[in-house]
């Protein structure tokens, strides 16, 4: 199906009208609690609700199952400091000004002077707040009454926190004081609403679930993902990303394996042992999850409270034989995402397209406190409650631009310069694109103006790269207006 090019611009004005008056709801009872649950590197095939049958969730399930579960879900940059840094502001990484990872140091990249987070207006508008876990941004935690955060990525094993900005160090596995500490700040919750950020390193690599997890899948086999073997066709710069590839770059986290194994032995043997410690630290969140609910259940908050549960962006667990994330392909981009709100209709299942940036909107909406001006994304509220939502996307916009600050000062000519590369450690360069119900458009900008065109309904797992062929010309070059009035309408021209 062709996209009709008038009805873009309407889509679009529609959307700044929704944006723009994103608090709808005031409240008039007492103010609910928020409590924002967050993994790193979650991918929502591993999660029971969303239809996996050997992985165990089950308090994760009972919140699906008590409240939404967005069936399309997608992060707007595949990367920790800008998925996390997207959540906090309801923007894109191009306003909020965190691009990647920033741990060079050279590359440092804090958020904008200015730029509002939801822990801070919530913060101004009388909520108690706190985060505990994993921050990962250069900037220091802002507006929150109680800071316990990991330093950059932190540890699995008697991890270092900073308590309120003081290094303090705890005995034990990162998940289960990640809880102790999420747990003691709601039993100091004075008589204000709160707003708790519980944020887990976990199922991020070194995959290093708790030892009393370690054994958890020992005697079955992990089903491996169609696209395990795949030949990367027409896809050139999924070939080049060879650094993806598990079989090059895990076998220094798994040092005991066999060396009389052939090379597709080796590579199963590693994504099997990746793979079980992975879902193996996912069962850990969902485990301390349980502890958490059973103290609202116990402290009668479980109806005072709203709770969310999403992942920093989404992750390769063997998809097209990669782990990592970064690329615009369905795994790395789609994201779970379940909202629970005491009142609202039980086990919804919305299909419309959510971002990332609707989760700071959202949880203002809840709390009805305005957002502020420059926030892009929209309250999911109307959705989860199964109102009608006529203004709403009809495509989502992605941006990764991890080594574009590269770009800075060059010509225009540079770009199409062979020796010009621009690569992460894990072989992939900058890229945007544009992702519908039915189709998804990504322009790698950086590497000759590079384009791959997929047909979601024919093709789920991306595999055949219908850019460049004859009989699609109309549909890439619909695709190609769509994601050009996508850029202008959010603002991302550079």
């Amino acid at each position: 199906m062709l996209i009709d090019r008038r009805r873009v611009a309407g889509a679009l004005a529609g959307a700044a009208a929704s944006t723009a008056s994103c608090t709808w709801f005031k409240p008039k009872q007492a103010r609910k609690n928020i409590l924002f649950i967050m993994a790193d590197d979650h991918s929502a095939k591993y999660l029971g609700c969303y239809g996996n049958t050997f992985i165990k969730t089950p308090h994760l399930d009972r919140l699906a199952l008590e409240g939404a579960r967005f069936e399309n879900a997608f992060c707007t940059n595949s990367l920790c400091a800008p998925g996390r840094a997207s959540i906090l502001t309801g923007v894109y990484s191009h306003v909020h000004g965190v691009r990647g990872n920033s741990e060079a140091k050279d590359a440092l990249e804090y958020m904008k002077p200015g730029i509002s987070t939801f822990p801070q207006l919530l913060q101004q508008a009388g909520y108690r707040t706190g985060i505990v876990g994993k921050w990962h941004l250069t900037d220091s935690p802002k507006g929150f009454d109680y800071s316990c955060v990991l330093p950059g990525q932190g540890v699995y094993i008697d991890p270092v926190f900073h308590e309120n900005g003081e290094a303090k160090q705890f005995d034990g596995h990162v998940t289960d004081v990640t809880t102790d500490l999420a747990l003691k700040f709601l039993a100091g919750s004075s008589e204000k609403p709160w707003c708790l950020l519980y944020q887990h390193k976990a199922p991020h690599r070194p995959f290093q679930p708790p030892a009393r997890l370690a054994k958890r899948f020992d005697g079955f086999e992990i089903p491996y993902p169609e696209t395990f073997d795949d030949d990367y066709g027409d896809r050139k710069i999924a070939r080049e990303a060879a650094d993806m590839r598990i079989e090059v770059s895990l076998a220094k986290d798994y040092p005991g394996m066999p060396a009389t194994l052939s090379p597709p032995e080796r590579k199963r043997w590693l994504f099997q042992r990746f793979a079980k410690d992975y879902c193996a630290g996912i069962e850990a969140i969902d485990e301390n999850l349980g502890r958490v609910l059973k103290y609202l259940d116990n402290h009668n908050l479980t109806e005072e409270t709203l709770i969310i549960y999403t992942s920093d962006n989404g992750f390769f667990v063997g998809e097209h034989g990669w782990y990592d994330k970064r690329f615009m392909y369905e795994p790395s981009m789609r994201i779970p995402l379940i909202v629970r709100w005491p009142t609202a209709p039980k086990a919804r299942l919305p299909e419309q397209l959510a971002a990332n940036i609707d989760i700071a909107p959202t949880i203002l909406d809840y709390a009805g406190v305005t957002a502020s001006e420059e926030v892009q994304g929209k309250s999911l509220r109307r959705i989860v409650h199964g109102g009608q939502q006529t203004l709403w996307r009809h495509a989502v916009y992605y941006a990764y631009y991890e080594n574009s600050w590269a770009l800075h000062g060059k010509d225009a000519s540079a770009l199409s310069d062979p020796a010009f590369r621009f690569f992460t450690p894990h072989r992939i360069g900058p890229h945007r694109g544009v992702r519908t119900e039915t189709h998804k458009l990504i322009h790698y900008y950086t590497d000759r103006g590079y384009y791959e065109l997929f047909d979601l309904r024919k093709d789920p797992h991306e595999l055949n790269n219908l850019y460049g062929r004859r009989e699609e010309a109309n549909l890439a070059a619909d695709m190609r207006f769509l994601l050009q009035q996508t850029r202008e309408f959010y603002g991302d021209t550079g």
